[in-house]
Order: C-alpha cells, then structure tokens, then sequence
C-alpha cells in the first residue's frame, strides 16, 4: 500500500517562473505543496543538499543547515542557517528562499510551523530508512525543483547500487553480531536500538544489531554489553571534535572480553553515507558488509 505523501508526487502544468517550471507535490508529511519558482533553495539535511549536488542544482542553494557536510564545498562555501533540530524560523527566512527542502528530523516543530504558515513553500522528506524511501526521496526533490529527467537517471543509478548490495548480501550465511557506538557519555556508551539509522544499515550490510531490543538511541550497560557479546562495533569515523579509537574503546570493562575486543574488530562508518539513506548509502553499506562479511568482501571489492 502506497502510504499518503510517500511516493506520490504530481507534476503541475507547465508555467514557467523564473529558472523553473510550477509544481505540485505531495510530501513527506502527506502535505500537498505548491512550488514555483525554485532559484533559491534553503536546503536543511545533509541527504537533501547531496541529492541537489547530484542533481546540478548546487548553484541554486542559498543556505545549508551543518549537517551538510557532503560535498564538502556545500558548508564551506554556503551560509549555514544552524543545526537542522534547532533552526530558528528567522535565520530560514532571513536567506529569502523561494523554496525550502528539509529532511523529516527538522525541527523543533514550533519552528516548522512558522516555516508552514509563511509565504515560502515548505517540503519535507519522508524519514523512512528503506531502499525504496532513497528512490522516492531523489525523485520528490527531483520534482519539487523540475529537475525530473536528471531524477529519474540517479534513481536508476542509486537502485542498481541497491541491486549490487543486495545480491552481495545474499552471500551472506551468519550475519555477524554488530553493535552501534554513536558517542561515549560520562564514560557510557550510547548506541543504537532498533527503529534507527543505524539498526536499519546494519541489516542493509547484512550484520545483525545486538541491540534492537530497545528502540532508538540510549545508553547501554556494562553487563547488557557483556551479554550481547558483538563480534563487531561500528563508531563514527567523525565523533565530535576526537574520534574514539581501537584502544579507548576496547580499554573500557564492557568490551575488553567480547569477541570484537578479541579481534581488534572496530570499524569507523561515515555517517552521512552511511546512515544518511541517500545517494551513497548503497555503496557505504556494500563496503561494510565486505568489511564484516568474508563471502561479501569479493563483491565490495
């Protein structure tokens, strides 16, 4: 069943406005949006400004949130309208955008409002962590900016990515037990339940989340850790201002005996690639499930 507002966008007659054509879509929120002229987007999620990269469309971006790491010359050469949870409606609107596009963890929703009743149209993504979520979410943005015809060619790229992973994992006879450390906290790791980014690329690679017996992100107990034994931990290859290394991680009493202490088995993940479900999640995951996987590894290669 097509859910509403996800996978369900209709083109507009085509009346030209400056550098675009009018559209209507129907978004993330099940919101139907009126989008005309489209030369100045604020873009607000790193998945989003590196989807409008890929479409060409980099020079109409007048403003970028921080997560907007990718391509690097977006949060370098932009201006940066905060942190996507914590926008503040005067800074968006200060970029006199004609359109803004923003992931579905923008926020906080007092901020959203404001954004919805103002004269700029407002389209928000889906926050599905699917394959078929990445398909619809080039394409609505794709439409939402009149840039179908370039949409559909990285949508057809980005599903063959997703047909190469999965028949890698195919491959796949014991998914290995992995664990998600987002950040330590007062010395407590926090990782990744179910119902998260991190749970849902896990199982993209093929591993198995020994922590999806809890829902999002919370912090997890010496004896928790010492029972779910994971052959592997995953960081942040950026966690902060220092990344956690091998030798901290390990150090700590709830991983120095499991098997991924054992191995030295702890691998640094690109966040936004990874976990962003966007144009590179597909091959980020096709390169961890080589890195967790031996009978994947020939295919990540």
């Amino acid at each position: 069943m097509v859910r509403p507002g996800f996978g369900m966008f209709v083109l507009a007659a085509a009346l030209s406005i400056g550098p675009a054509s009018a559209a209507t879509v129907i978004d993330g929120r099940g919101q139907t949006v009126a989008v005309g002229d489209t030369g100045r987007i604020v873009s607000v999620g790193g998945t989003v400004t590196e989807i409008l990269y890929d479409l060409g469309l980099g020079d109409r971006i007048v403003a970028v949130d921080t997560t907007s790491v990718f391509p690097a010359e977006a949060l370098t050469s932009k201006p940066n309208v905060g942190y996507l949870r914590q926008l503040s409606a005067e800074g968006v609107l200060a970029a006199a955008p004609t359109v803004i596009l923003a992931e579905a963890d923008a926020g906080p929703p007092p901020v959203l409002a404001t954004l919805s009743g103002a004269s700029v149209p407002l389209v928000m993504m889906s926050g599905d962590k699917t394959p078929e979520a990445v398909i619809e979410r080039v394409k609505l943005i794709a439409t939402a900016v009149d840039a179908g015809p370039k949409g559909d060619a990285l949508a057809a790229d980005i599903q063959a990515d997703f047909a190469r992973l999965s028949a890698a994992r195919a491959r796949v006879t014991a998914p290995a037990r992995v664990l998600f450390v987002l950040a330590l906290r007062d010395g407590r790791p926090m990782v990744a339940g179910a119902d998260t980014a991190a749970d849902a690329a896990i199982a993209l690679a093929g591993g198995s989340n020994v922590a999806a017996g809890f829902s999002g992100y919370k912090t997890m107990t010496d004896e928790a850790i010492l029972e779910a034994a994971p052959d592997v931990v995953l960081v942040m290859s950026h966690g902060g201002p220092r990344a956690l290394t091998a030798d901290e991680l390990f150090a700590l009493p709830a991983f120095s005996t499991s098997p991924a202490a054992r191995d030295r088995r702890m691998i640094p993940v690109d966040g936004l690639a990874l976990l962003g479900f966007g144009p590179r999640t597909a091959d980020a995951a096709l390169d961890l499930c080589g890195a967790l996987h031996p009978d994947c590894r020939a295919a990540a290669e």
